[in-house]
């Protein structure tokens, strides 16, 4: 093959991953891919697939990806945030600027009462930092 391919697949799913062991060097020249192991990264579980025993390159290739997984789902958090605010941005503006009475009146309560959730959990976070700062 052209390109050496990774030791290790990551099938993603909600809470972790289903992981495979890649084998490129194959009579037929396929690629083959055996299931060894399911991943929960939300309690650290590894389970091995079947009656498969996990060796030591085996737990740390997956520890690894565990860990790199953790770091782009905690970016991604942020990034939709982020664009949660500009949404909320973009809306209001749209209330502003081209809603009509009953475009407004159809999402008015639903706002109001999520932003009012908003505002008290984010106050009540803040007041409980800057006691345990204070």
């Amino acid at each position: 093959m052209a390109a050496e391919l990774p030791g290790y697949f990551f099938r993603t799913r909600e809470n972790g991953a289903f992981v495979f062991k890649v084998e490129q060097e194959t009579r037929l020249r396929r690629i083959e891919m055996d299931q060894i192991a399911v991943v929960n990264i939300r309690n650290g579980e590894i389970k091995p697939h079947g009656d498969r025993v996990l060796d030591d390159e085996d737990v740390a290739a997956i520890r690894d990806w565990m860990e790199a997984r953790r770091a782009v789902i905690a970016e991604r958090v942020i990034d939709d945030i982020r664009r949660t605010v500009d949404h909320l941005n973009q809306v209001s503006h749209w209330i502003q600027s081209k809603a009509s009475d009953d475009e407004v009146d159809a999402v008015t309560d639903d706002l109001l009462l999520s932003m009012h959730d908003l505002r008290q959990v984010l106050v009540r976070r803040r007041a409980e930092r800057i006691q345990k700062s204070g």
